[in-house]
């Protein structure tokens, strides 16, 4: 139980947010309510030209660094939970495979929402995110192995 409080719910609580900000709760008419006033905030007069694409790249950016983290979550759970230790590259491919499988039925619900357009190129940030949050737990692993212990050799089965 304790692994599942500390390695597993921080994961679906992350997946939880990701499924609300695919709903129409989180769509461009909702967040440009009150990224615009900022925007105009900070600069006013700004052309509504610059304020769109500021507005895209943030939502993309969004993208990217939401599934940055589902990947290092799942890194981190499925690191941490003995009975399913395996390699690195293993670790990786399981979770570029979940990330890829979330961010596609990501997309899907949005074809339930009327305020949400899904898209093939919102995937591949998605993907894009998750390698990066892999990169980023990969690199945290060599620098500090104390903090991010590999699986007990004693309970990997090599085949």
């Amino acid at each position: 139980m304790k692994c599942f409080l500390k390695y597993w719910l921080p994961l679906l609580i992350w997946g939880s947010v990701i499924f609300v900000g695919s709903t129409n709760l989180m769509s461009a008419g909702h967040t440009s309510r009150f990224v615009v006033p900022f925007l105009l905030w900070l600069k006013p007069g700004m052309p509504p030209q610059t304020i769109w694409i500021i507005l895209v790249a943030v939502r993309k950016c969004a993208h990217v660094i939401e599934y940055a983290v589902l990947a290092l979550l799942l890194w981190r759970a499925l690191r941490n939970t003995p009975v399913l230790g395996a390699k690195m590259l293993v670790t990786f491919g399981a979770v570029m495979l979940a990330c890829a499988l979330f961010a596609v039925s990501d997309e899907f619900h949005q074809t339930f929402v009327k305020s949400r357009t899904p898209s093939v190129r919102d995937v591949l940030l998605d993907i894009a995110g998750a390698i990066l949050g892999l990169l980023v737990g990969a690199s945290l692993a060599r620098r500090d192995p104390k903090k991010f212990p590999a699986p007990i050799n004693s309970e990997i089965v090599d085949a």
